[in-house]
């Protein structure tokens, strides 16, 4: 029998695995970039082989609620692989992205060993942390005191499913709509201030926020998913304050003068209507 403990360590390994794997196709291609594309793959690898693993009864103590447990397992698995086959999409062809470049450059002569320990095994970490509600959700859904499996259709459950849908949704048309505007001739050296990117600078990353708060609210009927609401936290906290929404805007602030103007009317983050006048407001 696989306790939580067990199951999890297994996909700590795993993981390990398949950034050490993926690091060794970045250094002979010389483009340490592609641990983007692992990133979202690493979340549905996660959530199926939680799943596997705790298939049976034995295995998930008997807890484990089948409907909340699918939910759960193609909420990640769509999630995860749409955001890899977008930046692999994206990314083909394309140079070594900056924030690699900077990093390796300050590394000096321990590049390769800087890019494996602070960004590679660093994110293998974060996707195991970020993915334990996934984990403990798939694992158990008992009452503490009663054992009695929690009813899939809760509130928490409703509001989750809703605000994934509502994440995949911002994430998969503010991507299609910047690309689609990147593609146009015409735009080639104009700002992407339409669509969603009117409401919010960042509609891809308040749509990945959306979505794991979502799924740690699906998880939420088992009890202990709610000791993990770090996860979700630092999710949040990596899109917009850590290497997501801060590096990108200084690279653009310092790129782009017109970007200034932009950040001063359209929300950071959480879609809102456009402050003053802008070229379409």
């Amino acid at each position: 029998m696989l306790d939580f403990a067990a199951v999890s360590a297994v996909a700590m390994a795993v993981l390990i695995v398949v950034f050490t794997a993926a690091f060794g196709v970045a250094v002979a291609r010389q483009r340490y970039r592609y641990v983007d594309v692992v990133w979202g793959t690493a979340f549905a690898l996660v959530a199926v082989l939680t799943m596997t693993l705790t298939s049976g009864g034995s295995n998930s103590g008997g807890h484990g609620e089948g409907p909340r447990r699918w939910l759960l397992t193609l909420g990640t698995v769509i999630w995860g692989l749409r955001l890899s086959a977008h930046i692999a999409w994206r990314g083909h062809g394309a140079p070594e992205d900056p924030r690699y470049t900077s990093l390796l450059a300050k590394a000096g002569g321990n590049a390769a060993r800087a890019a494996f320990t602070r960004v590679y095994l660093l994110q293998a970490l974060l996707v195991w942390f970020i993915s334990l509600p996934i984990q403990v959700g798939l694992f158990a859904t008992g009452d503490p005191g009663t054992g009695r499996v929690a009813p899939v259709v809760s509130v928490a459950a409703v509001v989750g499913v809703a605000l994934w849908l509502v994440g995949i949704c911002f994430e998969t048309i503010g991507d299609w709509q910047l690309a689609r505007f990147k593609a146009d001739p015409a735009n080639r050296g104009r700002l992407m201030t339409e669509g969603l990117w009117r409401y919010t600078r960042h509609p891809n990353y308040f749509g990945d926020a959306c979505v794991w708060w979502g799924l740690f609210l699906i998880a939420a009927g088992a009890w202990p998913v709610l000791l993990t609401v770090l996860s979700p936290v630092l999710m949040t906290w990596l899109l917009t304050a850590g290497s997501g929404k801060p590096l990108m805007e200084a690279r653009l602030l310092a790129t782009r003068p017109e970007y200034a103007d932009y950040v001063a009317r359209t929300s950071a983050f959480i879609p809102r209507p456009p402050r003053g006048r802008g070229p379409h407001g």
